[in-house]
């Protein structure tokens, strides 16, 4: 994964933001070795930090801990922004004050050079709440949204706790989340490669354990459930 970091810098160095607008990318390595320091970008934009192992959730948790924007943007490290990914996040969210998060459109990006689409992605525009937890429980525990497009108020994504302290399916917990309290965006232009590679997580055999599955997906619609029944609804502060 570490070797992909080049391709991800890349892609955040081609993005063109609107006036007053600048990224940080903030990196957290999910241990502490010698493999990710060494190709960490000498950028004051960029910051790095390892911690004892504790999965996706934990190291994503932790990394939010220096971010320091109005809005996060996930960024996995095997992954990459298309041209004008975060100018049209930020667009969503100046034109959509009501809105508190935003996905994109996604193609997978193959070994052999070749890219996947999805076929199931919504129309652009808003995404009401509760509609990705329906489609997510009535399509085998799969969101018709990518969690590793999402972009995110900080405020509302502090209150949530950040990811779920899971061994997967973190993400999909937290936008199944978001979708519980607030009000999305899903827009229709391609955001994100995401990059199918042998040694990702999701390509291992114990992300698709029947019984550890069953306990992931059971506590994502359990923590929903319970959003909904608090009948908490996140209103974006302006101003």
């Amino acid at each position: 994964m570490g070797g992909c970091l080049p391709d991800a810098y890349r892609s955040l160095q081609e993005q063109e933001l609107p006036d007053g607008w600048e990224w940080q990318w903030v990196i957290q390595e999910d241990g502490e070795t010698d493999q990710v320091a060494e190709l960490v970008p000498d950028d004051l934009r960029v910051s790095f930090a390892q911690g004892r192992r504790g999965g996706p959730g934990v190291a994503r948790t932790m990394g939010l801990a220096r971010a320091q924007g109005e809005l996060v943007k996930v960024l996995d490290a095997d992954d990459m922004l298309t041209p004008g990914a975060l100018a049209r996040d930020i667009a969503v969210f100046e034109r959509e004050p009501d809105v508190a998060w935003t996905t994109s459109r996604v193609l997978d990006a193959m070994p052999d050079g070749s890219t996947v689409g999805f076929d199931r992605d919504p129309d652009e525009g808003p995404i009401e709440g509760g509609s990705v937890h329906e489609h997510w429980k009535s399509h085998d525990y799969r969101a018709q949204v990518h969690p590793a497009t999402l972009c995110i108020r900080r405020d509302l994504l502090l209150a949530l706790g950040g990811w779920m302290a899971l061994p997967a399916s973190e993400d999909t917990g937290l936008l199944l989340a978001l979708n519980a309290v607030s009000r999305g965006y899903f827009t229709r232009e391609v955001g994100l490669m995401y990059r199918k590679w042998p040694g990702q997580a999701t390509n291992q055999a114990a992300h698709a354990h029947k019984d550890e599955r069953e306990a992931r997906m059971a506590v994502v619609d359990a923590r929903v459930r319970g959003l909904i029944e608090l009948g908490w609804d996140y209103s974006p502060r302006t101003g």
